[in-house]
């Protein structure tokens, strides 16, 4: 039932990194959904490798498409409107309203950069959301209490202030130290923005909950503010991740019985869900891996996109994982490039530009018969394909830098506009500038069948299996948190 009872905007922020604040954001996402309203998601600046193509053409953090696909809605790059995608551990290319406008270093980005300007931009696209959606689910960015950054915040409590945001502060109980982080985070807070801290939500706790009462009570005595909710850490439901250290508990090795895929670890890998699909069938034991043994081990190979193609490929050639990226090949397993992926496989990347350094001519892994050169034009778009002759639609999206010339005449894919995509040598050996195309049930069941691997694709449906996380992770929040207070401090005149 719609209900068009007017909510403040809410702010979900961290004590640090990875307390859960995307995952919960999700959560209330959907649970705002369920309950008539028509919620939208935002995050003033995002970093992140891992990111969308909106129908817009324009670029936005992956954590930001998924929280929009939890509210039922399109994503919109005005719902991140700053994204900071890392090019190396010190430097970033700044997106800014779903195009880039450069790469910076960290220096030149948070010392250098006009924060008023940014600040109004980010505020913007914040209006142009608020105007159509309510409320507006905000989510902050690491922790709220770095004192030496706070006159660069552009998107934590300077947003809560803007807004005037009721303020959630999220705190990962299963890392440890959460009485000290809470109590030193809220404690550092100029009095104003402490008083936008409306509530503390306990995540990722393990064992029995009754028995952290006595600790709900005296965080709320140090405090002065109520503890809204303690979440218990679950495995058994799936949420889209777009941090990067999630591929830490996904590295692993050949599993017996399974179909088993290796992705290459690459250092600058983006957009790691594309594998997402895949990851949940039940017969497929898929897993990350910089280690050439384990490449060798596995039945397919897929090379990921990546930040900094030219860097990747020589670390690849580094570590050995070149010659096992080939050998696979060689051996008559399925091997296959996303993206940067795509132009590493192929004969050569030219760089007459200096978009990703200094190196002018690399040479490829010589597995494709194509040439890519990188340029400073960005593609980003979603689009529909038919995959390799099939007549079945299929979805997916672009974000590169760079064309691609194949020297043979056989295109991976169709594009619904006409055009052409990617390189296919044989059924075991393609490219494809098309993320998510892994998600696409005649694309599996094509690439199974090339490599003579049974597996149940047509059982499986991935949409619905998303729409089922959902569900699930705001049926697990909605017990755990008292939502008839949240809704109290929505509605506060």
């Amino acid at each position: 039932m719609e209900n068009n009872t007017k909510l403040k905007p809410i702010l979900f922020v961290g004590t640090g990194s990875d307390v859960g604040k995307s995952v919960i954001n999700a959560a209330f996402c959907r649970i705002f959904k369920q309950d008539g309203y028509h919620p939208a998601p935002f995050k003033a600046q995002n970093m992140s490798l891992n990111s969308f193509a909106s129908e817009e053409g324009l670029e936005l953090g992956r954590a930001q498409a998924v929280q929009a696909e939890a509210c039922g809605i399109p994503c919109l790059s005005v719902m991140n409107p700053i994204l900071l995608k890392p090019t190396s551990h010190k430097s970033a290319q700044i997106v800014l309203n779903g195009k880039p406008m450069g790469d910076q270093s960290a220096r030149e980005y948070f010392l250098k950069t006009d924060r008023d300007f940014l600040f109004a931009e980010a505020m913007k696209a914040w209006r142009s959301l608020d105007a159509r959606y309510n409320p507006i689910v905000m989510e902050g960015a690491g922790s709220i209490s770095e004192v030496n950054l706070w006159d660069k915040d552009i998107t934590n409590m300077r947003v809560a202030l803007e807004t005037g945001s009721p303020t959630i502060l999220i705190a990962d109980i299963d890392r440890g130290g959460v009485f000290g982080s809470v109590y030193g985070t809220i404690k550092l807070l100029p009095e104003a923005e402490r008083k936008l801290i409306k509530g503390i939500l306990i995540n990722k706790f393990r064992g029995d909950i009754s028995l952290f009462e006595d600790g709900r009570k005296t965080l709320e005595e140090l405090t002065g503010i109520p503890v809204i909710g303690v979440v218990p850490y679950f495995t058994d439901i799936h949420i889209e991740q777009e941090d990067s250290v999630v591929i830490d508990y996904k590295r692993g090795s050949t599993e017996a019985g399974k179909i088993n895929i290796a992705v290459v670890l690459l250092r600058h890998m983006s957009n790691f869900t594309d594998f997402n699909m895949l990851e949940r069938m039940p017969d497929v034991n898929l897993y990350y891996s910089a280690n050439p043994a384990e490449i060798a081990k596995a039945d397919v190979v897929l090379v990921p996109g990546s930040k900094n193609t030219i860097s990747d490929l020589v670390h690849l050639r580094d570590r050995g994982l070149a010659k096992a990226v080939i050998h696979a090949s060689e051996a008559g397993k399925g091997v296959y490039g996303i993206c940067g992926g795509y132009q590493i496989m192929g004969e050569e990347i030219r760089d007459p530009d200096g978009v990703e350094g200094d190196i002018d001519v690399m040479p490829g892994l010589g597995l494709l018969p194509v040439v890519t050169t990188l340029s400073k034009e960005k593609r980003t778009v979603q689009t529909k394909f038919q995959f390799a002759g099939r007549n079945e639609t299929c979805s997916g999206y672009e974000i590169h830098m760079g064309k691609t010339q194949r020297m043979n005449n056989k295109a991976l894919c169709q594009l619904e506009d006409g055009s052409a995509d990617g390189c296919m040598v044989s059924p075991k050996l393609w490219g494809t500038y098309l993320h998510g195309i892994f998600d696409n049930k005649a694309v599996v069941e094509e690439m199974l069948k090339a490599n003579q691997l049974q597996a149940e694709v047509a059982a499986f449906d991935y949409e619905a299996f998303k729409e089922e996380q959902y569900n699930k992770l705001a049926a697990h929040v909605r017990v755990h948190v008292d939502m008839d207070y949240v809704y109290s401090v929505l509605k506060e005149k």
